[in-house]
Formats: structure tokens, sequence, C-alpha cells
């Protein structure tokens, strides 16, 4: 192995001693992180919202202004992937897991204690499916592509290191090359920890309730623990096979299950009532979002916004370094206008379909046929919310281990690519780390998933999101500044050759 870099010492240091932290007293990791996230999100919800809107808007100017046509490479350079597959690995990469998870359980949850109103009514659950479409829809993609759009064009068009903190080199100038730079290259790889070990705790925690709602047996830390262990044997192979193999195969089979078991549950499910709470529902999201964009109603005594709209802004921005730097990586040779509505708007309509369908019919066995979903969540967990509406469609058992299957892939996908992008992040942006390296940080982040479900479940795994989300926010903010400085000046750069040519 190379000479070790300081950002590499230094971020696997802080990551072993929170591991250590967290296995010696699991409590007190516990209540210092809860504390911590208490304040940040009762006293900072309104920088996430903000923040999440004006990089929605502001990559949408991109995308229709003159900088449109900017190429994330050279003017000669085409894609290395097809369309499919780099949204594929895109989508995989960016939310698998999670729309696995909370594909149900959300929806569930919010027709049950909804937003404002009564619950367990008609328009609790259109608020339902209307807020789960928000929270995992075009804000959430508009903070991955702010990150994934600024780190591919220092890095492809400009020809600058892949590290995060050239992103802000126009701004920051030769700071970045010295102590604030190193700052907020940690800042990212420990973002990047967390964010990956968040929906490796919530795969295994899935996976585990699965089998045990599945066959009887039981669901606790020693299963879960079980099957963070096969799956890092598993991505670790893969890891070794690099981005045109692994990943690449991996992401292509997460879609290709995920929309085999959307299109099973949309055929033997309420498929006319989900055709319904898909348009209509769209139509209020839409009809909405400039209002849900900014409101966390103050006026009114209730935690809802910050436990769920602002606990998911704060956790998107968190796995905005790890989803950004992959994205990136995958997208030399599209043009800005491309990688801008590729990123916000095929796996924004792809979440929504998922909501509709899975959602949808979960507030239909509630509401209609009295299924009790909510109630066997209470028991055994959120996690379990797929498998208890699977179970109830015809071949409901073999389609439900199918469904871990597909957990048990976008677990693998999700895990290597965070391994490749700690890997590269941590060696100044080698776009092809050393495998040892890759293990290494494959190794720790799954023990700080395994010290986050030990110390609190799910609950830990929130608060650290929340937590490293902070200084974040603050970072991709100065990148909207830097990204327009730097296309300005390019800008203005390419008019003046113009003008220059058309003299002479």
């Amino acid at each position: 192995m190379k000479k070790l870099s300081p950002v590499f010492i230094i971020s696997s240091a802080i990551t072993l001693i929170f591991i250590i932290w967290g296995a010696l007293v699991p409590e007190n990791l516990s209540s210092v992180t809860s504390v911590i996230q208490t304040f940040l999100q009762g006293n900072f919800g309104w920088l996430y919202l903000t923040a999440a809107t004006a990089f929605l808007v502001f990559l949408l100017y991109l995308a229709f202004s003159r900088y449109g046509q900017i190429r994330l490479g050279k003017d000669t350079d085409k894609p290395e992937f097809s369309t499919f597959t780099w949204l594929a690995m895109v989508f995989s990469a960016g939310m698998g897991i999670g729309l696995v998870f909370w594909g149900a359980a959300e929806p569930i949850s919010h027709f049950h204690n909804p937003p404002f109103g009564k619950g367990e009514s008609a328009e609790s659950a259109a608020l339902a499916m209307r807020y789960s479409f928000f929270h995992w829809g075009f804000h959430a993609w508009a903070i991955y592509a702010i990150t994934g759009l600024a780190i591919a064009y220092f890095a492809f068009r400009k020809g600058a290191s892949q590290v995060p903190s050239e992103i802000l080199r126009p701004i920051l100038g030769n700071k970045v090359d010295g102590g604030l730079g190193r700052a907020i290259n940690v800042i990212f790889i420990m973002a990047t920890v967390f964010a990956i070990s968040g929906p490796l705790g919530m795969g295994a925690t899935q996976i585990s309730g699965g089998i045990s709602y599945l066959t009887g047996i039981q669901n606790n830390f020693t299963t879960q623990v079980i099957v963070i262990g096969v799956v890092t044997v598993l991505f670790m192979l893969s890891a070794k096979t690099g981005l045109e193999r692994g990943i690449k195969y991996l992401s292509n089979t997460n879609v290709i299950l995920a929309i085999f078991l959307l299109v099973f549950v949309f055929f033997t499910g309420p498929t006319t009532f989900i055709l319904n709470v898909f348009t209509s529902s769209f139509g209020d999201y839409i009809q909405n979002l400039p209002n849900m964009s900014l409101n966390q109603r103050p006026f009114e005594q209730s935690s809802w916004f910050q436990d769920w709209t602002v606990f998911y802004w704060a956790w998107w921005v968190a796995a905005a370094p790890f989803a950004g730097s992959f994205i990136a990586r995958v997208s030399k040779g599209r043009t800005v206008r491309e990688f801008v509505l590729g990123v916000l708007i095929v796996p924004t309509i792809f979440g929504i379909l998922w909501f509709s369908v899975f959602g949808g019919t979960a507030i239909s066995l509630e509401m209609f046929d009295h299924f009790g979903v909510k109630e066997i969540m209470e028991n055994q967990g959120v996690e379990v919310a797929l498998f208890t509406i699977l179970k109830g469609l015809p071949l409901g058992t073999i389609i439900s281990f199918l469904g871990i299957l597909l957990i048990g892939t976008f677990f693998i996908t999700t895990a290597d690519s965070g391994t490749y992008v700690l890997a590269m992040q941590s060696t100044n942006g080698n776009l092809n780390p050393s495998n040892s390296m890759k293990f290494i940080w494959g190794i720790l982040q799954s023990l700080t998933a395994v010290i986050l479900l030990w110390s609190g479940g799910l609950g830990a795994i929130v608060s650290a999101l929340i937590i490293i989300g902070f200084p974040l926010a603050i970072i991709l903010i100065l990148t909207m500044f830097s990204l327009l400085k730097s296309f300005k000046n390019e800008a203005e750069k390419k008019s003046f050759n113009e003008e220059k040519e058309k003299v002479s």
C-alpha cells in the first residue's frame, strides 16, 4: 500500500474512536448523539428546508440555461455507460435500500399519525402519500445532484483531483490545499461512513425481520450481525471486480428485481386503487410542492416536521458525499442538462411509482380490509411492513423471499459503492483505489453499522446522520456559489475566444 494520506489517517482514527466508544459505553453514545440531534432538528430545520429548495431551483436554472450544454468532461468525451445502466447505478447507490424499507412503512405511519388533521381518515391517507412523495422526491435528489454535479464538473471538466475540497476552490482558492481542505475532506468521509452504515443497519434489520416473519427465527441483534457479516463478505468480493463488472451488473440486477416486484404487487394488489392513488397523489404533490418546500407549520405545537421532513433532509445531506461522489464517477461525458434532468426526474418518478404501489397497497389493506399493518409493525418492527403486505398476496411467501433477495442485492451494491467512494476520497481522489484500501473501509463501515445497532438501533443511526449533516449543509450551500462562479468564468472565456476568432 502506498503512503497513507493525512485525510485517511484522521478519518479512520475518528471512525475507530466512534466504534470503540459505542462498543464500551453504548448508552452514553446513544444519549449524547440524541441530545445533539434534538438541538439541531429543533433549531436548524429552517436551514435544511431552505437549502434543499435552493438546490432544486438552482439545478433547474442550470439545466435550462446556457450552462446546460457544458459537458462533464472534455467536449469530445462520451458517456462510459448506457443510459439504462447509468440510471440503474444512480438509483441503486442513492436510495435502493431506503425505498424498500420505507415503501410501505412510511405511508402507513403517516396515515395513522399525519402532519396535521385527524389520523385514519381519507385526508390523512392523501397526506400520507403526498409527504412520502415529498420526502423521497425532487428535493432529495437535488441534494445528491448538487454534490455529484460539482464533483464531476471539477474532476472531469477542470481536471482537478476527485476530492471533495476541490469543489470549493473557486471561492476558497489555495486554502483547500491546507488544513481547511483536509477538514472538508474528513467531514465528507465521515458523512459517507455514517450514510452507508445507516442503510446497512436498516438493510440488516429488514432482512433479519423478513426472515423472522417468514420462518419464525428470532429477529435480534445477533441475527442482524450475522446478516451484516455475510453481506460484508459478499460486497468485499464484489468490490474487487471494480465498477465495470461488480457494481454495474449488480445495479442492473437490482433494478430488474425491483421492477419485477413492483409489477407483481401492482397486478396482484388493488390495481385500480393504486392507479387512482398514483394520479391523484402525484397531482397533489406537484400542486403543493412550493408550500411543502418551506413550511414547518411553526404555529402548531407539533414535532412532526422535525421528526420526518427535517430528518430526511439531514439524511439526504449526510448521504450526499457518498451518493454524489459515486454519481459523479459514473457520469463522465454527460452534459449538465442530461445530468440534472436524469438525476432529478427519473429516480423521482420511480420512487413515486414505488410508494404508489407499496404504500397504496398498505393503505388499502389498512382502510378497507382492516389488515392491521400498523399493529404488526408495532409488535414486530417497522422492518416487517413490506413482508406483511407481500404475504397477503398470491404466492406471498415466495415473493417475500424475492424481496429479501432484492434487499440483499441493494445492500451489497450500496456497501460496494460506498467502499469505492471511501477508498477514492481517502487516496487523494484516485479513481482506481487499491483493493486493500477498499477492504479497510469495508470492515470499518460494517463495524460502524454494528455499533449503531448495538448502541440504539435505528434511533442511533438517525442521530448520527443528522449530526454529520449539519456542517455538510453549509458546505453544499457554498458549493452552489462555487459552481456558479466557475460556470460564469467558463462562459465568459468561451465568449471571449469566439469574439477573438471572429476578429481574426
